[in-house]
């Protein structure tokens, strides 16, 4: 199954594929961007699986040079998936996890398509929009 638009909550987020190849790195993240916004979609939503396990040792930078990929082109990024156990195993994207999950910014980590839901509508009756 290839990366596809699809409407979450009103929201075109570019779902990408659970089998797809890994994000690795900030090419990756680039490429993931240029798809989303050539198909018009706002928000880009990768399933844990596709993640390197770099992302989750937040000491590599891989996760910090990929979410800041995301924010310079102004694009959403979700994580989608259960990362509790890379989050029993570090202080630091524990920490992560939950900051990103108190705010209304454009990162977001999301257990299922159901909470990615709840946080969207969270976001929009906090600012107005998504």
């Amino acid at each position: 199954m290839p990366d596809a638009v699809e409407h979450v909550d009103g929201v075109a987020v570019l779902m990408c594929a659970p089998d797809g190849a890994p994000i690795v790195g900030e090419q990756d993240a680039l490429d993931l961007i240029g798809n989303a916004g050539y198909q018009d979609a706002g928000w880009v939503v990768i399933p844990v699986a596709r993640l390197h396990e770099d992302f989750f040792r937040l000491r590599t930078g891989v996760a910090g040079a990929i979410l800041q990929k995301f924010a310079n082109y102004g694009m959403g990024v979700a994580v989608l998936g259960d990362v509790s156990a890379h989050v029993a195993a570090s202080d630091a994207l524990r920490d992560l996890v939950r900051e990103y999950g108190r705010g209304t910014g454009r990162v977001r980590f999301a257990a299922d398509l159901d909470d990615l839901r709840a946080q969207f509508a969270r976001i929009r009756a906090a600012r107005g929009s998504i």
